[in-house]
């Protein structure tokens, strides 16, 4: 919702992960490491950040100006996390490069799946409530929105819950 373009989704969904590459890297390298239960914390709390943002819609906001700067800085985040995953799997001492190149092709594969298929569902959605006969019963365009808050508060709620359960353990 916040990219509002096929073009911006794949641009934002590419800065995240170029962005989380380098933090995991550093990460599965040892160069940095911090507390795994802080940083999803944290990555939780930018997920109830975005939601945040789809609940109140598009703005005069960097956010809704430039997805791509704050995926990206998300991203940062993120690599943190995906570190702690990949420590857990374990990654080859011999062909660590490559591996983690691997991974990080993968994750940005899975993204690019999971955003198509999300914006081609909700996109089926509208389509199927809008070609209703009954004009009572079928959303119109400024319903829409309802929809879109709808997902943001329970996109919300989880990330909330998440945050809380990572921050207190």
């Amino acid at each position: 919702w916040i990219a509002r373009s096929w073009r911006r989704i794949a641009l934002a969904i590419t800065g995240f992960t170029l962005a989380h590459s380098v933090t995991l890297a550093l990460a599965a390298l040892d160069v940095i490491r911090l507390p795994i239960a802080a940083v999803e914390g944290v990555i939780a709390l930018s997920i109830v950040f975005l939601a945040v943002e789809i609940v109140k819609g598009p703005r005069d906001t960097l956010t809704w100006r430039r997805p791509v700067a704050v995926a990206g800085s998300f991203g940062l985040l993120h690599g943190f996390g995906f570190a702690a995953v990949l420590r857990e799997i374990g990654l080859p001492q011999e062909g660590f490069v490559p591996a983690l190149l691997g991974f990080n092709i993968g994750i940005e594969i899975g993204q690019l799946v999971f955003a198509a298929t999300a914006a081609l569902a909700f996109l089926a959605l509208r389509k199927l409530l809008a070609s209703r006969k009954s004009a009572a019963s079928a959303p119109s365009e400024t319903q829409w929105p309802h929809a879109q808050r709808f997902a943001g508060y329970g996109l919300g709620i989880l990330a909330s819950y998440w945050m809380f359960e990572r921050l207190l353990a």
